[in-house]
Order: C-alpha cells, then sequence, then structure tokens
C-alpha cells in the first residue's frame, strides 16, 4: 500500500543546485517523520535529513547550511533541496518515510528505490 517514489537526481557541477522530490502513495500526515538517506560509494548508508509530523526539521550538522528538508501535505510530496553542492556529496539518496504499527507494536521504515547524484569537479 505505501509507496514511495524519488526524482530529481542527476549530474550537477560543484557549487550547483539540485532539488529532490519523493511522492508519496498515502497521506503524509500518516508517518511519524519523513525524510533522506544517502549511500556514496563504498559506504554505507547515513542519515541526511527529516521532517516529523508536527513540522520539526532535524539536519546531520555538516549539512544543515546547505540542504534543507520540507513538504508539501496537499501534493504528499517530501522534498530535499540541495545548494553548494559537493564533489563528497555524490551518492545514492533514499526517501524514507516512518510510522507507528498498531499491529506490531513498532515503528515500520518504508524506502524508495533512491536517485542517483552525482556532483562533478
Amino acid at each position: 500500500q505505501v509507496q514511495l517514489v524519488e526524482s530529481g537526481g542527476g549530474l550537477v557541477q560543484a557549487g550547483g543546485s539540485l532539488r529532490l522530490s519523493c511522492a508519496t502513495s498515502v497521506s503524509i500526515g500518516s508517518f511519524v517523520t519523513m525524510g533522506w538517506y544517502r549511500q556514496a560509494p563504498g559506504r554505507q548508508r547515513e542519515f541526511v535529513a527529516a521532517v516529523t509530523s508536527d513540522g520539526n526539521t532535524n539536519y546531520i550538522e555538516s549539512l544543515k547550511d546547505r540542504f534543507t528538508v520540507s513538504r508539501d501535505n496537499a501534493k504528499k510530496t517530501v522534498y530535499l533541496q540541495m545548494n553548494s553542492l559537493k564533489r563528497e556529496d555524490t551518492g545514492v539518496y533514499y526517501c524514507n518515510a516512518r510510522r507507528w504499527s498498531g499491529t506490531t507494536g513498532n515503528f515500520v521504515d518504508y524506502w524508495g528505490q533512491g536517485t542517483q547524484v552525482t556532483v562533478s569537479s
């Protein structure tokens, strides 16, 4: 029932910008938090940014001045605006959604298939 589809990735030069989108199949309000993870070649997946159900945002310290996470409830879409991109930002970016399951009694994570971001120079 829950589907997450990322888009907006591509090739960009260092210093440029990209905006990633994550379209959901259900209401954003059904998730405790939605956000983004990324995985660089040869590295493990790491947290990037997220927005909670009450509108609060969280970022890793090294990215909060360049990246912005936002949401549009009407469009059922979460965004990641990435500015001043650096070569080390290269990787596959995954949309993540988390919600409480009354059936299992714990949180459940849903993942998109990812979108490639490549920063040159």
